[in-house]
C-alpha cells in the first residue's frame, strides 16, 4: 500500500461546546491536504450541536458524521469506539473537540504515516483571557507571534527536523490524546478503548499501552502536527486514581485485549 493510497479518518470527540467544536472544524476547512472524511464523537450534547453540524455540513469539503448516544456521564471510550467503527478509513488522526489545527496538521501526520507505528504530538495552549476575541474573530489561525497563546515554541514547524525523533518502544509522558493517530486495524487488534473507564482521563494513554504492547512503536511529532487547545476549566478528575490502576495492570501485565471495547460494534 502506497501513502498515496492510505485513507484517513479525523476522529473528534465533542461534548455541548458547539462554539469550540465551529472553530475545529473550520480549521478541518482550511486544511492544505484534507482528511477522506471527519466524524464527530458526541458524548450525548444538546440540540445546538447537532444544529452546528446541520449548518457546517451544507458546504463541507468531506462527508462529515455526527455518531451521537445519550448523556450517562463520562462515556468518552465508547462514543469513541463508536465512531472508529463506523470509520471507513485505513487510519485514524485522533483530535480533542477543543483543538484547532494548523492548516498542514493532516498533512503532516499522514506524511509520517508507517507500518508499525502511531504518531503523537504535542499543543499551543489558548490563553483564558484570550476566549472572547478567539470566538467573536472566529480566529483558526495562528503563528509564533500571535496573541493569547502560550508554549509559543510549540508553533514552530520544521519539518525536515521532524525527521530526528527515532520511533520509541515506551510510552511517553508527553502522550496526549488531543493530537494522536493509529492505524484502524492496529486500534481494532487491541479492542479500541477500554470502556472500563470510568469519568475523565487516562482512556488514551491506556490503549497506547497496549499498541506497545502488541509491538506498535511510538513517534513523537516535534515540528510537526501543529495543534492549538483552546482553554477550558480542568475536568472531573475524582476517578482518574482507579483508572490509574488500570492503566498499571495494562502496563505491568502486559494486556493486550480488553473485553468492553470496539468489538461491541463492528
Amino acid at each position: 500500500m502506497t501513502k498515496k493510497a492510505i485513507t484517513t479518518s479525523l476522529v473528534t470527540p465533542t461534548y455541548n461546546w458547539p462554539e469550540a467544536l465551529e472553530l475545529l472544524l473550520l480549521s478541518v476547512k482550511k486544511q492544505s491536504l484534507l482528511p477522506n472524511e471527519v466524524i464527530i464523537a458526541d458524548d450525548g450534547s444538546g440540540e445546538a450541536t447537532t444544529q452546528l453540524i446541520n449548518k457546517i455540513k451544507k458546504d463541507f469539503p468531506v462527508p462529515l458524521h455526527h455518531i451521537w448516544h445519550a448523556d450517562i456521564k463520562n462515556r468518552k471510550p465508547a462514543i469513541m469506539n463508536k465512531a472508529i467503527a463506523s470509520s471507513t478509513s485505513d487510519y485514524i488522526i485522533e483530535i480533542d473537540g477543543d483543538i484547532i489545527m494548523h492548516r498542514d496538521f493532516i498533512k503532516d501526520h499522514v506524511s509520517m504515516i508507517k507500518k508499525g507505528q502511531f504518531l503523537y504530538g504535542s499543543r499551543v495552549n489558548i490563553t483564558e483571557t484570550y476566549l472572547k476575541t478567539l470566538f467573536t474573530k472566529k480566529q483558526v489561525s495562528f503563528n509564533f507571534f500571535s496573541k493569547g497563546i502560550k508554549n509559543r515554541g510549540r508553533t514552530i514547524r520544521i519539518p525536515l527536523l521532524a525527521y530526528l525523533y527515532q520511533p520509541e518502544d515506551k510510552r511517553s509522558s508527553k502522550l496526549r490524546g488531543c493530537n494522536m493517530s493509529f492505524w484502524k486495524e492496529d486500534f481494532i487488534a487491541v479492542n479500541g478503548f477500554n470502556e472500563s473507564l470510568t469519568g475523565w482521563g487516562i482512556d488514551d494513554s491506556e490503549m497506547i499501552q497496549r499498541l506497545i504492547n502488541i509491538g506498535i512503536k511510538g513517534k513523537r511529532l516535534k515540528y510537526k502536527g501543529l495543534v492549538y487547545h483552546i482553554y477550558h476549566k480542568e475536568q472531573d478528575k475524582s476517578h482518574i486514581e482507579v483508572n490509574k490502576i488500570i492503566e498499571r495492570e495494562t502496563t505491568e501485565q502486559g494486556i493486550i485485549f480488553i473485553e468492553k471495547g470496539i468489538d461491541q460494534y463492528l
